[in-house]
């Protein structure tokens, strides 16, 4: 990649290492639900650390819009489990400015780690965090020596533990950089988009094809052929006729589909068959049909004949990129096209396998072949700007070699 990465920085020792990672998991009770982007910043964290720089972890969690909300998005847990995961103590830090912070990185050894409070806790003052306020960053910049970016999962924003810091220390004459886990997520998703090697497969689920117009016209261009799943398929059915039953539909989505699917040719593949069902529920009454869906029923998931469609489809694929489900997900009736995809994706040995978006994270999860894919991603909403052509501030930002 064309911007400095942790290991352009040389001479760490006793450094103060500003770190955004990427910490916003789900926690219940205290207890951390799922730790993956937690372990996924272990390296960058452990690289620091080692060559005897302090570190100095940013994070948000949640979305903070009352006082009520900060008792119950602190990071403190986080730095519990953190510090079980490093085996080493993390020093928590309850505040984001001010004496506290600055006497706690100041008193620092070399190798420790410090994790600051929910950087969210400042958009109560006006969303000085969110609405990336230039003195925010400064001053969390004026904290460092160099700025380490490992957070994926919030590059598509401009905030100031992001972008901000990243200003202020350029601005500064001092570096800011990427981690280990933001250079995989760009080399990964870029390779995919941008240098593919062929054939490239784009597998694209979700309930809406509002939500990824842009992704599906950008692929349409990039792609040798682009699945369609998940609830967005019955615009593209209403597109051409075919009846939906009360299937999802986006009425004011129907003329771009149908311009969609001019564009692609054959390079659009949609489901043959559907799992269709009398209400929205796990435990509804449901069969399979090819073709149009009967009345009073409505499409929860891809059928077994779409699958061998779509497993046909990727067989020789040299790139995949898959990224939502192809039905109700949560709902273990309606899971099994999407965990049917995720088996079969983890056979192509041969081919990089990317995957992105919540849903298709779980179900390679739920599927325990996280492992036998080339990488999952740990950021959705930036995975799925990057696979439209934007631009991310975040990444944007960063030093150049």
């Amino acid at each position: 990649m064309a911007k400095l990465t942790v290991e352009d920085l040389k001479d760490l020792e006793g450094k103060k290492v500003l770190i955004r990672v990427d910490f916003n998991v789900p926690i219940k009770d205290g207890v951390i639900g799922d730790d993956n982007r937690m372990v996924a910043a272990l390296p960058t964290i452990k690289y620091i650390t080692e060559k005897g720089g302090k570190a100095v972890l940013f994070s948000h969690l949640g979305r903070v819009k009352t006082e009520e909300d900060k008792a119950n998005l602190s990071l403190k847990p986080v730095a519990e489990h953190l510090a079980d995961l490093l085996n080493k103590p993390v020093t928590f830090v309850p505040v984001t400015r001010g004496a506290q912070l600055e006497d706690a990185i100041a008193n620092m050894n070399n190798g420790d780690v410090i994790l600051v409070e929910n950087t969210r806790f400042e958009d109560l003052d006006g969303k000085k965090e969110s609405g990336n306020d230039p003195e925010l960053g400064q001053y969390w910049a004026s904290l460092g020596d160099v700025f380490v970016n490992d957070a994926f999962g919030t590059a598509h924003r401009s905030h100031a533990s992001n972008v901000g810091i990243s200003e202020a220390m350029k601005a500064n004459g001092k570096d800011a950089v990427a981690g280990y886990l933001l250079e995989k997520e760009i080399k990964f998703l870029g390779d995919a988009v941008d240098n593919p090697v062929r054939p490239f497969v784009a597998i694209l689920g979700g309930s809406k094809v509002s939500s990824k117009i842009g992704v599906i016209n950008h692929l349409l261009e990039k792609a040798d052929k682009v699945i369609v799943g998940g609830g967005m398929t019955y615009t593209f059915y209403k597109a051409k006729g075919i009846a939906v039953g009360s299937s999802l539909v986006e009425d004011d989505k129907v003329e771009l589909a149908k311009e969609l699917i001019e564009k692609a040719g054959d390079k659009l593949v949609l489901p043959v068959d559907n799992v269709v069902a009398d209400k929205f529920a796990n435990d509804a009454e449901y069969k399979t049909v090819e073709g149009a869906i009967p009345d009073g029923y409505m499409a929860l998931d891809v059928g077994e004949k779409s699958v061998e469609l779509f497993k046909e489809t990727l067989k020789d694929a040299k790139t995949v990129v898959w990224n939502g489900p192809m039905g109700v997900f949560e709902m273990p009736n309606f899971a099994k096209g999407t965990l049917a995809l995720g088996e079969f994706l983890a056979t192509l040995s041969d081919a990089t396998t990317i995957v992105g978006g919540g849903d298709s994270v779980a179900a390679a999860k739920q599927l325990g072949i996280a492992d036998k894919l080339s990488h999952v991603s740990t950021g959705g909403g930036s995975s799925l700007e990057y696979l439209e052509g934007k631009t991310l501030p975040a990444i944007a930002v960063l030093s150049e070699k």
